[in-house]
């Protein structure tokens, strides 16, 4: 098959995930454009904005001399940044809950700046806008997706993969997360993985370890999953799990009926709702 990256299917962590809640939910969030604006769409919510502001300042340390990174305080960089995700772009429903939300974040940022440890070690920044690959010519599927940070280690002249975690639960271990970071560090850059962590901001002072599958595991276990995704597309299959409606799927319904207020466009060019 000649390849063609505008006409593959292409798949991440997040569209994946949203295929296993609901086929429906993916079709909406990942397929479907407003025929007015041309555009995707998305639903902001308070826990992903949070989310949004805190990794955006974190990550953005990583393109910066190590001697550079915090020279501008952090809280300075962070409250210039939860501008953008301010009242209803946030998804908040009033000014007590928007600063619940904004003092959590900002909690993160002063437990990276006590104890900032890998934010002082060398990074390696992978040199793509999205990084990506070719994972099956066959099925013409491209994987995609950002790392939050890969943590050069110089002793085997390596990579340790670091995601930072701004809610309140661990990840599933069955997440696909993990897989699918492992893929793209191996593919997306030359130097060999090392490990991973994730760094739970709410509660962690520094990133805690986790077990990194096989490379064969991780590429068969995403692959199951991205099949099942291009094959949906190609039958336009999508379903609702629950068969006539559920809590992933419905919010974006409402969208579609107009029963919801659009805020803005995001970086992505998708049209943002609040419900």
């Amino acid at each position: 098959m000649l390849r063609d990256k505008f006409s593959a299917i292409w798949v991440s962590h997040s569209s994946m995930m949203d295929y296993l809640r609901c086929p429906r939910m993916y079709f909406l969030r990942n397929v479907y454009k407003d025929p007015k604006t041309g555009h995707k769409v998305t639903i902001m919510q308070p826990p992903l904005a949070l989310g949004q502001v805190v990794h955006e300042v974190i990550e953005s340390l990583s393109t910066l001399p190590v001697e550079e990174r915090l020279k501008e305080p952090l809280l300075d960089k962070y409250k210039a940044a939860w501008e953008k995700v301010s009242g209803k772009l946030g998804g908040f429903k009033d000014k007590e809950e928007e600063n619940v939300y904004k003092g959590r974040g900002e909690e993160m940022i002063k437990r990276v700046i006590k104890n900032p440890g890998i934010i002082l070690n060398k990074a390696v920044k992978i040199n793509q806008e999205l990084p990506y690959f070719w994972f099956s010519e066959e099925d013409n599927l491209i994987l995609c997706g950002k790392i939050d940070w890969l943590e050069y280690i110089p002793e085997g002249d390596s990579v340790h993969i670091v995601d930072f975690k701004t809610g309140k639960a661990d990840e599933d271990p069955d997440s696909l997360q993990l897989p699918i970071y492992l893929l793209l560090a191996t593919n997306c850059q030359k130097r060999k993985v090392a490990g991973a962590s994730y760094w739970y901001l709410d509660r962690e002072d520094t990133p805690k370890r986790v077990t990194l599958p096989s490379l064969g595991e991780a590429k068969d276990r995403v692959l199951e999953i991205a099949k099942k995704v291009a094959l949906a597309r190609k039958l336009g299959h999508f379903n609702c799990s629950k068969g006539d409606g559920c809590p992933s799927c419905l919010p974006f319904e409402r969208v579609l009926q107009g029963k919801c207020e659009l805020v803005g466009e995001s970086d992505y060019r998708q049209d943002i709702y609040i419900v």
